[in-house]
């Protein structure tokens, strides 16, 4: 292990320590001599553990005494407010403001706090690179054929065999592979709905569902969301009447990065399948918990197969693969045949190779240390948040996922606030995005993917001061 590495870890482990509580503001740390002999590490790296925390404000050096968890320390800032969503659909689509937002993709001159997705920094680039040439040489035809209609049947079989983490206990036949998790939510809304037909969805939401379901002749009904327990269940019961599809988030959804107890699951998915409505599930972040276990998915607890789960790497190991699946239950054939009219088949080899990486056991290895990292992430992202931006600032405290949601004082429009960031290379993305009314202008999204440095934090500084500008 590097000793930058090494370093880290040590940091991080007791910066979590202090953010979660264990170490408490005034708590002596060990000795620089006693962390050396703790950890099998150099003074020098000791020190620069410490010289680490102390920059961080996570604690003080006391001349002659040693160091102690400072009483200015990271403490949780308060919670966003329920979402309040108005009680009727909306297609207001505030479509010039996406198109800014989403143009800044990809720009390697910018700071993009705006794109939910892990920086490249954090993914196996050499790893998947083997795969790809391992999967030339082992496809027919070196990968030119077609796939199956359904897909390929290796990728199939092991997202199967991983549901079980979840209680899915799938089989490879239930799969149909697609190109990523938009196309597979895509599939779904085409397959069971027609234009006009109302769609229920937590509020906020992710952009892409929104615009996917405007682009199709939805209209969307967005129900009141908590920032911890996710969709408010009072809230869904009384929209039954109006709705006829349901497509939710229930893992570490964005913005939120709420996750929706089990047995508010269960509780949904009778109430749905009781009025014969479908529940599209994308549980596109399900794989990236900060806790002890994967939460289980609404089809965890489907018995009647009108559950469709969604889910893709795009958030765990690939966003450009465009590698998704869907398990659509009963609705199966139907999807198979919108797959036939839009897609035909999805790319061999990335499928296989894909496929290689989670049967080797590859891809254990690497979510382990993306959670991990992510976790660490976030501690040091909202630290930096309560310490640099405008009192009165709240944030949400996503259990996983990729981003924060931070909403700011009631005077503070966040389109503004987008347009003075990306002036110094910023790219924020406004609250406003992710809905299709008028609420949310003073929030803002902040994608946590990108490695905790100096300069990300000399960033969400500058943000902070902007923010206090206005």
């Amino acid at each position: 292990m590097s000793k930058d590495f090494l370093y880290n870890e040590i940091a991080n482990g007791i910066a979590r320590q202090i953010s979660n509580g264990i170490l408490q503001p005034g708590d002596k740390l060990p000795s620089v001599r006693s962390l050396c002999h703790e950890h099998g590490i150099s003074m020098n790296t000791a020190k620069r553990v410490f010289l680490e925390l102390e920059a961080q404000s996570f604690i003080d050096a006391k001349p002659q005494s040693g160091y102690y968890v400072s009483k200015r320390s990271y403490t949780k800032l308060p919670l966003p407010e329920v979402s309040r969503p108005s009680s009727r659909a909306n297609d207001n689509e505030p479509d010039e403001l996406i198109s800014k937002v989403y143009a800044n993709m990809g720009d390697e001159n910018l700071t993009l706090f705006s794109i939910s997705a892990p920086s490249g920094d954090l993914l196996p680039l050499a790893k998947l690179k083997k795969e790809i040439l391992q999967a030339t040489r082992e496809l027919r035809e070196g990968g030119t054929a077609y796939e199956p209609l359904q897909g390929n049947l290796k990728l199939r079989r092991m997202v199967a065999i991983r549901s079980l983490t979840w209680g899915g206990n799938l089989h490879e036949d239930d799969l149909i592979t697609t190109n990523g998790a938009i196309n597979a939510v895509s599939l779904c809304l085409m397959a069971l709905g027609k234009p006009g037909d109302t769609i229920a969805m937590e509020s906020p939401c992710y952009p892409g569902t929104l615009q996917l379901a405007i682009s199709l002749g939805f209209k969307v009904l967005e129900l009141p969301t908590h920032p911890i327990t996710g969709l408010e269940i009072d809230a869904l019961k009384k929209a039954i009447p109006k709705i006829n599809l349901c497509l939710l988030v229930p893992n570490f959804n964005t913005p939120l990065g709420s996750c929706m107890p089990d047995e508010h699951k269960k509780e949904i998915v009778a109430l749905l399948a009781k009025h014969d409505i479908p529940l599209i599930e994308d549980d596109i972040y399900g794989d990236l918990y900060f806790g002890t276990q994967r939460p289980k998915c609404c089809k965890s607890f489907d018995k009647e197969g009108k559950v469709l789960w969604c889910s893709s790497i795009s958030k765990t190991l690939a966003p450009g693969y465009r590698v998704g699946w869907v398990a659509p239950g009963r609705y199966k054939e139907q999807l198979l045949k919108i797959k036939l009219i839009h897609s035909i088949s999805s790319a061999s080899i990335i499928q296989e190779s894909v496929a290689n990486f989670l049967k080797t056991g590859k891809y254990e290895n690497h979510i382990r240390q993306l959670r991990r990292t992510l976790h660490d992430n976030y501690l040091h992202y909202a630290h930096a948040i309560a310490q640099y931006f405008p009192e009165g600032t709240k944030t949400s405290r996503p259990q996983g996922g990729l981003a924060i949601w931070i909403e700011l004082s009631k005077e503070i429009n966040t389109k503004h606030l987008y347009e003075l960031a990306i002036k110094q290379r910023i790219s924020i993305a406004p609250g406003r995005i992710f809905t299709l009314q008028n609420q949310f202008e003073n929030c803002i999204r902040i994608c946590i993917g990108l490695p905790w440095s100096d300069e990300i934090r000399s960033k969400l500084k500058q943000l902070g001061n902007l923010t206090k500008k206005l």
